[in-house]
């Protein structure tokens, strides 16, 4: 049995209660905003959000309506968030197809995710649970915030690993800290698993953007973005980060202050990679993900007592960390 037969298991049937719940979501009978929504079903991914929020319900009690909406509600949001980041970014791809904005063009794209926005809000408002639409609405808040201070941290020239962990924080971290905390809540958990359960989806969403900022530094046609796009966008990432302070190598340092100001060659990305991997940047991440590996581990382990909710949930972790796109 494959990680995500084993993580679906205990949920299966509520998952599929979820797709028909989103699929209808993204469902209209305007033909411009309904070609673009079946655009958008194409790329729904693996649904790794609602797949957390459910098994976090069931473990504190039951997967209800409410949950079910919740879960809807958010991972509309978390889409309308990926929308306007491409038109931001002038991202070409998402997931291996064509991103909105590409296929259509930016004006279609900021409307389609404020549409999906009021959508998302339309779903969390049907739980009529004041906790989980606060938390929602202040996810919105945080990620949009997130993605201002990453534009922002792109011109700053300072090289950190704070300003890196800020940036994700409030993007991936985040998201992944309201799944938990919105599935508990929608089960009626009490105050405690609440900060349990969100300080295990924030580790959890740490693990995932270093996965994925781990990435960038392989050349592969699977993972839906470009190798070394990061660096293109004027991104500095963990695993460049500590191969720059373990080494204060002043050359490569320059070229790190060339990405921040978009004024970098595709060559000198190149170097840049091949440096951070010679100079143990990706060893250095790998490490940070297994610490917190091991403390998300450690909550499951004390925390969960359905054995097939527990076994599910480290696989969860453990694909996460293993996942190759």
């Amino acid at each position: 049995m494959d990680y995500l037969s084993i993580i679906k298991h205990p949920i299966e049937g509520d998952l599929n209660d979820f797709s028909s719940l989103f699929n209808d979501a993204l469902s209209h009978s305007n033909g411009l905003l309904a070609s673009v929504l079946e655009h958008i079903k194409k790329r729904t991914g693996k649904q790794m959000r609602p797949m957390l929020i459910l098994l976090i319900a069931k473990n504190y009690g039951n997967i209800s309506y409410v949950t079910q909406h919740s879960a809807v509600g958010l991972e509309l949001l978390h889409t309308a968030s990926l929308v306007h980041d491409d038109v931001v970014d002038d991202s070409e791809e998402r997931r291996g197809q064509k991103s909105v904005n590409a296929e259509y063009n930016n004006k279609v794209a900021v409307l389609v995710g404020d549409y999906l926005l009021s959508t998302a809000l339309l779903n969390v408002a049907l739980t009529n649970n004041d906790l989980i639409v606060q938390n929602l609405a202040e996810l919105g808040r945080i990620l949009a915030s997130g993605e201002i201070l990453q534009l922002s941290n792109i011109s700053n020239c300072e090289i950190s690993e704070d300003l890196y962990y800020k940036v994700i924080e409030q993007k991936t971290a985040a998201l992944f800290e309201s799944c938990c905390t919105i599935g508990a809540l929608s089960a009626n958990a009490s105050k405690e698993q609440i900060e349990k359960a969100k300080k295990f989806g924030h580790e959890l969403g740490v693990i995932f953007q270093i996965k994925d900022d781990i990435f960038d530094y392989y050349d592969s046609d699977e993972i839906g973005k470009p190798t070394g796009n990061d660096m293109t966008e004027g991104k500095l990432t963990l695993p460049v980060i500590y191969a720059l302070r373990s080494t204060n190598n002043e050359e490569m340092y320059s070229i790190a202050r060339k990405v921040k100001n978009h004024d970098v060659t595709p060559e000198e990305i190149k170097q840049l990679v091949e440096f951070t991997k010679a100079n143990g940047g990706i060893e250095y991440a790998e490490k940070v993900m297994a610490d917190l590996h091991d403390s998300c581990n450690a909550y499951i382990s004390e925390n969960v007592s359905d054995p097939y909710i527990r076994e599910s949930l480290y696989k969860y972790v453990e694909f996460v960390i293993q996942r190759t796109k």
